[in-house]
């Protein structure tokens, strides 16, 4: 075992921050042994002192700022998040120094990750952030050096656990969106504003990466169109399961036919039979699909002070051992920047759920919308009668142009049968 340790600079002592502490004083020898060298911690920072974590001979800072600048050490971790400000101004301030850097900060990845790599590649410092998609799951690891012989076509996961407790919640107890909500929020997995969970931003800022990663492309938060949660209901969730699906939020980045990049955040139907359609509560699931692997499916905890400390610690683990590499694993010079591909030119199978007036003449004035823009019905339920009633009907349809299915549903919403606008889901055909 070497002498020389491997010194650790802590910037924020939140959740994520104080788990790290813990993990890396509880498994100091284990680290010890496997890295062949001891993993310190010198300096750390926070607003004030924390009580309960083993700081003792520590050096603290109560700017996190002053600490990149000043203090001792061989790589801080930033784990204060936000896509600048503090955040920001330290891992800039690090690398400038040629120190290393590890960050669970997803939004600082995906807004300013290609500045910060070409940074570190100027003063030979590295950038570890497993800790910024899927928690504890390692798929940036994954993607980096376990697919490097592959061609990566499609990375899709479920990568937000706020969103996949609530909607796991729905489907378990049958109650709507907003009151699961509130129980989210009340257990600690939602914020008081959830805005930046069920609105999809922070799945879009983890795709962005895996995008980045799995197509050495540089990294682009702008290339990703997103769909929340808010309009799912009740009543989705229901059909959904008569129908054979689970309703999930899903980041998906893939390539097309025409070698563009597309990728969204959306809710989607996904069949019983596909592995993600069984990732319940806060869990995380990543699959991925290789030219010569094939298919790949991780899942673990998504969040949470421990898994994520778990990957922080495997970047420390990297930096100590000297496995490290390029950020996104080629030189930044080297990722290609892609087309995206155009709105509303994919293709896909919808769900489609009405609320009508029950009166004579809405199924045909329903076809006749999807007949002229060439959507082809799959089925349709309705059950029973209420005339003069609104009654909710729900159809599937085969795979059509996303231009095509918009432009029909807008149609069929200007009808005067039609009392509030039509609920589109997309169906994953898996």
């Amino acid at each position: 075992m070497t002498s020389s340790p491997l010194k650790i600079a802590i910037a924020g002592l939140g959740t994520v921050g104080g788990g790290t502490v813990e993990l890396l004083t509880e498994q100091a020898d284990l680290l010890a042994g496997r890295a062949g060298r001891r993993l310190e911690i010198v300096a750390a920072s926070a607003l004030e002192r924390p009580a309960g974590l083993a700081l003792d001979g520590v050096q603290f800072y109560t700017d996190a700022r002053v600490l990149a600048r000043e203090a001792e050490y061989d790589v801080l971790v930033e784990l204060i998040g936000g896509a600048s400000g503090v955040a920001l101004d330290v891992v800039r301030a690090a690398l400038e120094r040629g120190k290393s850097v590890v960050t669970a900060n997803k939004a600082m990845i995906a807004h300013h990750g290609v500045e910060l790599a070409r940074l570190a590649e100027q003063t030979g410092a590295n950038i570890g952030f497993e800790a910024s998609v899927g928690g504890g799951i390692p798929i940036i690891k994954s993607l980096r050096e376990g697919l490097a012989g592959n061609h990566v076509t499609t990375v899709m996961g479920i990568l937000n656990g706020t969103c996949n407790f609530i909607l796991s919640t729905m489907q378990d107890t049958g109650r709507d969106f907003a009151d699961v909500l509130a129980e989210a929020q009340a257990l600690g997995y939602a914020e008081a504003d959830p805005t930046f969970d069920i609105d999809g931003i922070d799945t879009a800022h983890k795709l962005a990466i895996l995008a980045s990663l799995a197509f050495a492309m540089p990294v682009s938060i702008d290339a990703v169109t997103c769909e929340g949660i808010r309009h799912v209901s009740a009543l989705d969730i229901r059909y959904a399961q008569e129908l054979g699906y689970r309703i999930k939020l899903l980041g998906v980045a893939s390539i097309t036919s025409e070698k563009a990049v597309e990728c969204r955040v959306y809710p989607a139907m996904v069949p019983l039979s596909f592995p993600l359609a069984h990732v319940e509560g806060p869990f995380n699931a990543i699959v991925t699909e290789g030219d010569f692997v094939g298919r790949t499916v991780l899942e673990g905890r998504g969040a949470g002070a421990r898994p994520t400390a778990s990957a922080v610690v495997a970047d420390l683990m990297d930096l100590a051992t000297g496995r490290v590499g390029p950020t996104f694993g080629v030189p930044v010079d080297r990722l290609e920047p892609r087309p995206a591909a155009s709105r509303g030119t994919g293709r896909s199978a919808w769900y489609i759920r009405l609320m009508v007036k029950d009166e004579p003449g809405v199924f045909a004035d329903i076809a006749a919308a999807l007949r002229d823009e060439k959507v082809s019905m799959e089925q349709i339920i309705q059950r029973g009668r209420a005339p003069n009633q609104t009654v909710p009907v729900v159809m599937t349809v085969h795979e059509t142009d996303e231009a095509a299915m918009l432009r029909a549903v807008a149609r069929i919403n200007g009808l005067s049968s039609v009392a509030e606008p039509p609920r589109l889901i997309r169906i994953e055909k898996l």
